[in-house]
């Protein structure tokens, strides 16, 4: 069964990555993506990348969420950047609170992602659909498990309409997670974040950054490969279609896929689990 999907993309530093995304762009467009995310930089610092994605995206015929984080901010910088992304014609935001890029203090108006909802609602009332992050494996700075669900709740709370994971590779760890928001009235999507593996380094790095867990056995093999990039790409392809399967078997509705900026390894599992574009 086919679910609506929807892929990640971050602002490219150069020209000639902003040559390469947008045929990256035009071959997961085959797709029919429901919509497509750019990221936000640290203290929004690819402000101006992470809106000129948007743009094209839009102008391309293709429904654009920007992501939008809100730590260092002040309420007047919030409300201008508000106006212009619905000027621009963003119907859906990916409200985060984000992190200071290294070297600033904690500042601003605003210190949870919960604030910045609120603050949109209160602002644009439902001029924008608004998604938030959860973590079916715990944030890394939450207390306990508790604490992180409570957070999720406050978002949900101050107005969220739907829920994108970070990714993982234990199918468990998302169903629970989906159990325990259900249980506390929590009802909205909570869609699965996808990461493709292509490069082993690559994947641990992010996963120690951002406490995305590593499951024992796929650590070992993909370790086990070396530098044998074929190998990994099989093995990743493998990995992640099976969690895709499990996922959409379990009731998943819909899938994000983090794409790193690139097409093969998203329709390589897109393809892998028979899905034809739409």
């Amino acid at each position: 069964m086919q679910v609506p999907l929807s892929f990640e993309f971050f602002p490219p530093k150069t020209p000639e990555g902003a040559v390469k995304l947008r045929g990256v762009r035009q071959q997961l467009y085959a797709m029919r993506p429901e919509f497509c995310s750019v990221t936000y930089g640290a203290g929004g610092s690819t402000h101006e990348g992470t809106f000129g994605a948007v743009r094209e995206i839009l102008a391309e015929g293709v429904d654009a969420a920007c992501h939008f984080s809100c730590i260092g901010a002040t309420r007047d910088t919030v409300r201008a950047q508000l106006a212009e992304l619905k000027a621009m014609g963003v119907k859906r935001l990916v409200a985060l609170r984000g992190d200071l890029p290294s070297g600033y203090g904690i500042g601003g108006e605003f210190l949870y992602a919960s604030d910045l909802v609120r603050f949109i609602r209160e602002e644009m009332d439902r001029d924008f659909h608004l998604e938030v992050a959860c973590y079916p494996e715990v944030h890394p700075q939450a207390r306990s498990p508790e604490a992180d669900l409570q957070a999720f709740a406050a978002k949900v709370n101050a107005g969220a309409d739907s829920a994108i994971t970070q990714y993982f590779f234990s199918p468990e760890a998302y169903f629970r997670f989906v159990d325990d928001a259900r249980k506390a009235g929590l009802d909205l999507p909570i869609v699965p974040g996808i990461m493709p593996i292509t490069s082993s380094m690559q994947l641990m790095r992010f996963s120690d950054a951002c406490g995305a867990e590593i499951p024992r056995w796929i650590r070992l093999r993909l370790t086990s490969f070396g530098d044998d990039t074929a190998s990994i790409r099989a093995f990743g392809l493998d990995v992640v279609t099976a969690l895709c399967e499990r996922l959409v078997a379990g009731g998943a509705r819909a899938l994000h896929f983090y794409t790193m900026n690139q097409a093969a390894a998203t329709l390589g599992v897109l393809q892998q689990l028979g899905w034809q574009a739409r």
